[in-house]
């Protein structure tokens, strides 16, 4: 039975249908997931698989032909969003039997209890001791085993998992705190039982965090990248995740892509190295460059002179909206040294995180962070970070169309940065070889991203070779390109996002061309409306901008770059 929409026997299109369905999903998710709160627990799993087979089933009895442009947007991306959630679900499923081996039974045993805790079912203490005493015999097996089959080498899959393993221990060890904290003093008879037992449970799990990551995660060499964990999910895996984000190319195709980019910064760099004097040796020039930094304590002011140089030029050539309040509140923050080894580079967004050198790092690391924050870098990363890149991308997020953040993609996020970073190179924003330097800098880096990370997951390329490729082909600092390694691999990002970057902006770039040299938007017009429709596969904002009408399970299409 379709569901009767309004105005649908007339023949018009309706407005904001599933825009409301969106906006339930989006509610809906984060509460399962709050009330659920164990992320790996096979109930919270099950719960959620439900709930979005629920949604497709609702989703399907909508008149599609009777949608305006906007609700047709909707519909795909939601349609698209249920179906990657489930695969999700059933990767992280047969992801979790490899860690069975190491965290079963007792993390079953704990979930089960925080499970009654969070329902608010009827728990003796003795009930929940008899629990917490099981599960510290099973620990200490665990840790008995780990102990006497120390591994001499490492398998880069069992090392994934083990670190895995180590995280689910952490986040069960938290819960369970929770879980004990709930009774504690409010039901006596409970803490009577449970106060021995939990102490014993908490210093087992820790014990086993220890052991398992001093055993089976880290190497036997003591190499730098010990801590540098991940797991490739293979080509089959990157062409689903392409999928998900309507990518019409192949994962070689896209590393072709790279290529062909890198290529035309290499050449650039070369015509900016002659012009310093330095010959072909771009690499000579860029280390020239990188001394180009300023002393201890003015690196946020001239993170706010850059800001203000970025702003004003966009304002000046009305390239895009900058609303009052967005140019008036940023806030600048400092980065710990111990983010700096994830993130060596300043962060934006809401507010700006400088990454600088602290008095209780080395003078080798010192350098290090100096020279890779230098200025004619950093006058790149502002305009990326704040106006017109991310923070500016926050301000509209939070203003136009912010129930699409449920769709949100690193080619439109990062995309849109780094977009600005064509842009402005087109226009002449970098006017000094310098200048030029700092953002083809950039620009390398973005093309090595998509090379070593799909290299990565396609089992072409180890962690150590990754960091050699950065410090080769992009002139890093090995101690930055240890950083962007470690991020990219230790499982907060998705396989594609470092690719997202230049892509996406590659993507948005092409469009751009579509819609402002054929006349169909001023440049001003189209910033502010990629802006203002939110978050999505640009792809699909293209169908949108262009008034594609596209239809339920639209695969992708768009060739937006020759090869």
């Amino acid at each position: 039975m379709k569901v009767k929409l309004p105005l649908a026997e007339h023949g018009f299109p309706t407005s904001g249908v599933v825009r409301a369905v969106i906006e339930c999903v989006t509610a809906d998710v984060s509460d399962i997931e709050q009330f659920y709160n164990i992320t790996f627990s096979e109930t919270r799993i099950n719960r959620l698989k439900g709930y979005y087979r629920e949604k497709l089933t609702e989703l399907r009895t909508v008149e599609y032909l009777f949608l305006n442009a906007e609700d047709r947007t909707d519909y795909i991306l939601l349609e698209k969003y249920l179906h990657q959630q489930l695969e999700s679900l059933g990767s992280l499923e047969t992801s979790l039997e490899e860690l069975k081996p190491l965290i079963e039974p007792f993390a079953s045993k704990l979930i089960g209890l925080i499970e009654r805790r969070q329902k608010v079912v009827p728990t003796t203490g003795r009930y929940a001791a008899d629990v917490l005493s099981a599960v510290s015999e099973d620990v200490g097996k665990k840790l008995r085993t780990i102990r006497d089959n120390k591994p001499q080498t490492k398998d880069p899959a069992a090392r994934f998992a083990a670190f895995r393993a180590v995280k689910c221990v952490e986040e069960l060890t938290g819960a369970v705190e929770e879980c004990m904290l709930f009774y504690k003093g409010y039901d006596p008879d409970f803490t009577w039982w449970t106060s021995a037992p939990f102490q014993e449970v908490i210093q087992q799990l820790n014990s086993f965090q220890t052991a398992t990551t001093a055993t089976l995660v880290e190497t036997p060499n003591g190499s730098p990248t010990d801590d540098i964990v991940g797991q490739p999910i293979g080509r089959s895996g990157l062409l689903a995740d392409l999928d998900a984000q309507f990518i019409a190319y192949s994962p070689e195709e896209l590393i072709e892509i790279a290529d062909k980019e890198y290529a035309w910064c290499e050449t650039e760099m070369i015509k900016a190295s002659k012009a310093l004097g330095y010959g072909q040796d771009w690499k000579a020039a860029l280390e020239h460059v990188k001394n180009l930094y300023v002393e201890p304590g003015q690196q946020t002011r001239l993170v706010h002179e850059l800001s203000e140089e970025a702003v004003a030029y966009v304002k000046r050539h009305d390239m895009v909206t900058v609303p009052p309040i967005a140019e008036e509140c940023w806030r600048t923050l400092m980065m710990s040294p111990e983010r700096q080894k994830v993130n060596p580079f300043f962060l934006g967004g809401e507010s700006l995180i400088v990454s600088y050198p602290t008095d209780t790092m080395s003078h080798a690391d010192k350098l290090m962070s100096m020279r890779g924050n230098n200025r004619p870098m950093s006058r790149s990363t502002v305009f990326h970070e704040l106006i017109p890149g991310h923070h500016l991308q926050m301000h509209m997020i939070a203003r136009y169309r912010s129930y699409r953040s449920l769709f949100t993609t690193p080619f439109w996020i990062e995309g849109w940065a780094f977009y600005w970073e064509f842009i402005l190179w087109d226009r002449g924003f970098a006017s000094t070889p310098e200048e030029k330097i700092g953002m083809l800098f950039w620009r390398m880096h973005r093309c090595a991203r998509i090379v070593f990370s799909l290299k990565f997951h396609m089992n072409q390329m180890t962690p150590q070779e990754c960091i050699d490729y950065l410090v080769d082909k992009v002139g890093h600092e090995r101690a930055t390109a240890e950083g962007e390694v470690r991020r990219s691999f230790n499982g907060d990002y998705n396989a594609l996002y470092q690719a997202g970057y230049m892509l996406g902006a590659l993507q948005i770039y092409a469009l751009r061309k579509e819609m402002v040299e054929n006349g169909d938007l001023t440049e001003k017009q189209f910033h502010d409306r990629v802006l203002k429709e939110g978050e999505m596969p640009i792809e699909i904002l293209r169908a949108l901008l262009q008034d594609k009408r596209l239809h339920p399970g639209h695969k992708a299409a768009w060739r937006f770059y020759d090869l």
